[in-house]
């Protein structure tokens, strides 16, 4: 559904908006408390409703009853690549192209370490200066692990184009800003480092489940995501990685662990790294974790990706109408492109007392973040964010401007998390 909005916007249109919604069926899949609007999920998605039976299952018949036998009778050791095989659908890769495993800085860093170990004749990391800050540590740990080979250029958005050039080995981005919500090209910007000889690595995180994500017509060479945000998978999910089938025989993780072995289970002295995507696995697999995930996962698959993207894009373009019609005047500025096709699942707000505006807000009910300097963070996944939330927390907004209850002197001192 291709949601086009009036010039007139009320409440009754976002009612109407959400009776006519294809996915609204799938909040119902959520736990979900109404007094709450969350506008975070692009921090930490909500619970699914099935995740707790599916972990006790696990861990009392499973673990607590199948025992060792589970890693075979129960599918544990085969875990991360049939979730892997999920994910590839979300993410628009082949099943074989997608593993479950570790974290996306670890991740990260086993395949970037591949790429520049593949390329000993090139010397750069290319990034931008507005990457999500451990990305950027990532790419410095590389630089150092290769002891002055290579570097890390970090430029302004509008200049990777130029930058790209035949001593750059990695383009490494994050498709959708963490802060203000821009989202890359990523076709563009994948061929652009192809047409130099370079490999681009994507971080997905703040678009995979959120926004449609097509790696094979974007031409990636290679990507990771975590699971915690839109995926549903709860805190600490692991993340999963993508490599290009065109790639599997070319990079080698550089991270051998037994589980990657070819034959790990004859306990060779010498590593044989396993064929495919498998040689990507170091240790063994968080099977509660994955579990967890695989839940979210699974709501995932029964939305039509088209509906995702159509739904993000009409829950955006009406908190960005509703902010300039009703909060420009307490000093908001939108920070998020207004160009649906370069915005992720979520809108910026930049304001001067904006870690008071998000503090007072969560008092209020309405759950977004805060982040440096000026950005109040909210996000809008839509596999559970209704229009209706959206309106009432706009209307929530104003409440708290008007009541000045943003200055209040205990949002004067930061918390640890933001």
């Amino acid at each position: 559904m291709t949601v086009t909005l009036p010039d007139v916007i009320d409440r009754t249109l976002c009612e109407d908006l959400d009776r006519a919604d294809p996915l609204a069926g799938l909040r119902e899949r959520f736990d979900i408390d109404d007094g709450i609007i969350y506008l975070d999920g692009n921090s930490l998605g909500r619970l699914p409703a099935d995740t707790a039976a599916r972990v006790a299952r696990l861990i009392g018949t499973e673990w607590g009853r199948g025992l060792v036998r589970s890693w075979t009778d129960a599918g544990w050791m085969h875990s991360p690549r049939r979730l892997g095989g999920k994910i590839a659908r979300v993410v628009g890769a082949a099943e074989d192209e997608v593993l479950v495993t570790d974290s996306t800085s670890i991740d990260l860093f086993k395949l970037g370490a591949a790429v520049v170990q593949a390329r000993p004749q090139r010397s750069v990391i290319l990034t931008e200066h507005g990457n999500f800050p451990s990305d950027l540590y990532i790419a410095e740990s590389i630089a150092r692990f290769f002891e002055g080979r290579v570097r890390v250029e970090r430029v302004a958005r509008h200049q990777l184009m130029s930058a790209l050039d035949d001593q750059v080995a990695m383009l490494l981005l994050t498709h959708v800003d963490f802060r203000t919500g821009e989202m890359h090209d990523m076709r563009a910007l994948s061929d652009a480092a192809r047409s130099v000889g370079a490999l681009s690595l994507w971080d997905l995180s703040h678009s995979a489940g959120a926004v449609p994500v097509d790696l094979h017509t974007a031409g990636a060479d290679l990507a990771t995501g975590c699971g915690y945000k839109y995926l549903n998978g709860g805190p600490g999910a692991p993340a999963f990685l993508f490599v290009s089938r065109r790639l599997q025989a070319e990079l080698r993780n550089p991270i051998a662990g037994w589980l990657g072995h070819a034959s790990p289970f004859t306990f060779e002295p010498e590593y044989r790294a396993a064929p495919g995507i498998r040689s990507w696995m170091t240790g063994s697999p968080p099977v509660i974790a994955i579990a967890a995930l695989e839940v979210g996962i699974d709501i995932l698959l029964e939305a039509d990706a088209r509906a995702l993207g159509e739904k993000a894009r009409g829950l955006t373009e009406l908190f960005m109408r509703l902010a300039d019609a009703r909060l420009q005047r307490f000093g908001f500025e939108v920070a998020t492109p207004r160009e649906a096709a370069r915005r992720g699942a979520q809108v910026s707000l930049r304001h001067a007392d904006g870690y008071g505006v998000v503090r007072a807000l969560i008092d209020d009910g309405v759950i977004g973040d805060f982040r440096d300097p000026d950005v109040c963070r909210f996000g809008f996944p839509p596999l559970y964010t209704r229009y209706v939330d959206v309106w009432d927390a706009a209307e929530r907004m104003v409440t708290v401007m008007e009541s000045g209850a943003h200055r209040r002197a205990e949002y004067a001192q930061r918390a640890e998390i933001t």
